[in-house]
């Protein structure tokens, strides 16, 4: 017979595998919850122990309220931290994304980048660029359609129009002055 996790387990689990944000980890903690709420209520009442102890079952706010203060108990612990899972996302995801992407990414998990990594991802981003296009494209584009080709494909990665156009101007300028 397979033992059942608690949602502090289950919730440590998923953290020691990567950092998670709270708006994710609560996510998955009331698919859980909800799961093991209505295996309860279809396991016969000689099975589940005493018979009133399920009365809380029916109610979803109860299981909302249970993964909520588990996750207070996460962060006063230091076990969650949306600073250090934007901090991780943005470190993963920084060689080969640029910033429209990033904070995209971050906004779907309901976290804002701090304002120094938000500083420095912007300083950056016009290097981060041309080592994505130098890896996917190699040679400098040679016509207007490849220079369209390339811009698009940057475009698609995140990177904002501005830095895209500096670039493929820079790379142009270059290229004539050869």
């Amino acid at each position: 017979m397979k033992t059942e996790r608690s949602l502090k387990s289950r919730a440590l689990q998923l953290l020691s595998q990567r950092d998670q944000s709270r708006l994710e980890l609560r996510r998955k903690l009331l698919r859980h919850a909800a799961r093991e709420r209505a295996a309860r209520r279809e396991r016969p009442a000689s099975l589940s122990g005493v018979a009133g102890e399920d009365d809380d079952d029916s109610d979803p706010s109860a299981a909302a309220v249970e993964v909520d203060t588990l996750l207070t108990w996460l962060e006063a612990n230091g076990f969650l931290s949306d600073a250090r899972f934007a901090e991780s996302r943005i470190h993963a995801r920084a060689a080969r994304f640029g910033n429209l992407r990033i904070r995209g990414e971050l906004a779907q998990h309901g976290v804002a980048a701090s304002a120094g990594a938000t500083e420095t991802l912007s300083a950056s981003e016009p290097a981060r660029a041309e080592v994505v296009r130098e890896r996917r494209f190699g040679p400098p584009p040679e016509s207007t359609a490849e220079r369209a080709a390339q811009s698009r494909f940057l475009v698609a990665r995140g990177f904002s129009p501005e830095v895209i156009h500096r670039l493929m101007r820079r790379r142009a300028r270059a290229d004539s002055e050869a």
